[in-house]
């Protein structure tokens, strides 16, 4: 229930809501379609229920603009929203249960102390204070209520990990596994894949026949028109020239024909058959294609407007003489060469089937050595294959990837420890980190005690009307 709240927990609290101040956003009328009861609950806690005033509230906090909301119906918003309130709903009833407190003192001095309200000489200055509300639309009432709502989790979430001790140990493991080198040897992978060019005519129609529906391509037969005030017989950008604009964006929405339009402006059509999506096409042409839904319309492009007509879309199989189409198969073949190999060398390694004079004789000629200096040594391999590398044990080989996704296959060949010296910043850096590593592992705990602790109901006819109201 509190894992989105994770991240904040291991924030520093200390000015943080000046840094992430939102904007309040007004859903004008909502409130009023909702009745009262029990139907006007989203969600019950335990005993407490959750209205939907307290959900509009919480929307409002977010600052998610009302279109956003409705552009992501479909993706659960709505539930993930409520989700994050009920989670801060169990948070402030586990406040109070431990009964923790956070003194207006205590406000008024974490106000009077934030650096964006001080002056160069390190005094409070109310003015700035009170233009900081201004700007972000705030009441005072309301930024205060928010700041001690999280300096209040803070001390819950403080409260939870309190007396935290690293031990020694485990922080010199810590920064050992960290920060020990790694000898490897490794091989790229290309040296073994079939080259483009080996690919023959008899191959590539075998891949089309095998892939018919997936590699159809789209044509497009349309004509159109470019429009500026030079061909409208204005030679200016004036009312006049936007006026016909207008027009003919009327008579799309009439339905009036693309050749009648055009008649009234005597522009000869330009004409385009039989046309497939490529880079070696206009930008004109490629805006056609990103607008194909709409049979006929018009937008505007750089300094000129067009005006187009769909007349027929159709896919057909690829053409292996057009040598853009057969650069394409190469490509796609190559890359299922490629995917199909590198999968049965890995399945080798999976089972057992490849052992040190496997790599040796595989890579003769091939292998490199390399030195990582610690696992965040992503100088030559992507960052998930070092941390992969550094997970297994010497000897073992796999396959690892670069950030240009060039494929290697590995071999883990030595572990060189570092240790930790005594009173240095690192030692303090990683003592800090294990701490922060043990809370988290509370937290998780703390989770699933919350779990057990709180009964969650929802209301879903409730959650649909929330719902519909964004459609």
């Amino acid at each position: 229930m509190i894992s989105s709240f994770r991240n904040f927990a291991k924030t520093k609290f200390a000015g943080l809501l000046v840094f992430i101040m939102i904007i309040p956003f007004v859903f004008w009328g909502m409130g009023s379609m909702f009745s009262s009861g029990n139907t006007n609950n989203l969600a019950k806690v335990n005993k407490n229920n959750i209205s939907t005033q307290e959900f509009i509230d919480y929307l409002n906090s977010t600052g998610i603009p009302q279109e956003t909301i409705r552009e992501n119906l479909d993706q659960n918003i709505i539930e993930e929203l409520l989700s994050n309130l009920i989670s801060t709903t169990i948070l402030n009833l586990e406040i109070d249960d431990l009964n923790l407190i956070f003194s207006k003192n205590s406000l008024s001095q974490k106000i009077k102390k934030n650096k964006n309200f001080l002056d160069e000489n390190g005094n409070f200055q109310r003015i700035k204070y009170e233009k900081f509300l201004l700007e972000n639309n705030q009441s005072a009432p309301q930024f205060e209520k928010r700041l001690k709502e999280r300096e209040l989790q803070k001390n819950l979430f403080d409260y939870i990990g309190a007396g935290t001790v690293s031990p020694k140990f485990l922080v010199n493991k810590l920064y050992e596994e960290e920060n020990k080198k790694l000898e490897i040897e490794f091989i790229n992978l290309k040296n073994f894949y079939k080259k483009e060019e080996e690919f023959t005519v008899d191959e590539l129609k075998n891949f089309i026949n095998e892939n018919k529906d997936k590699l159809k391509i789209e044509y497009l037969d349309f004509n159109y028109v470019i429009i500026n005030p030079k061909n409208l017989g204005t030679n200016e950008f004036n009312q006049s020239f936007f006026d016909k604009i207008d027009q003919i964006e009327i008579d799309i929405a009439n339905n009036i024909q693309f050749k009648d339009i055009i008649k009234k402006m005597d522009i000869i059509p330009i004409v385009k058959t039989n046309l497939k999506f490529s880079n070696d096409i206009s930008e004109i042409e490629k805006k056609i294609f990103e607008l194909k839904q709409n049979n006929i319309d018009i937008f505007e492009i750089g300094d000129d407007y067009v005006m187009y007509e769909i007349q027929n879309i159709y896919k057909k199989e690829p053409d292996i003489n057009d040598p853009q189409t057969k650069n394409e198969l190469v490509r796609l073949i190559s890359q299922k060469n490629k995917f199909e190999y590198n999968q049965k060398l890995l399945k080798k390694i999976n089972e057992k089937k490849f052992n040190d004079n496997d790599f040796l004789e595989f890579g003769k000629g091939y292998i490199k050595k390399l030195k990582l200096n610690s696992i965040r040594d992503n100088k030559k391999f992507d960052i998930n294959s070092i941390k992969v590398l550094y997970s297994l044990p010497i000897n073992s080989v796999t396959l690892i990837n670069d950030e240009e996704n060039n494929i290697y296959l590995a071999k883990v060949k030595k572990f060189e420890n570092k240790k930790i010296e005594n009173q240095s910043d690192k030692t303090k850096t990683y003592i800090d980190k294990l701490n922060s590593n043990i809370k988290n592992d509370m937290l998780k705990s703390y989770d699933l005690y919350l779990n057990d602790k709180y009964n969650v109901v929802l209301n879903q006819k409730t959650v649909e009307r929330v719902k519909n109201f964004f459609q």
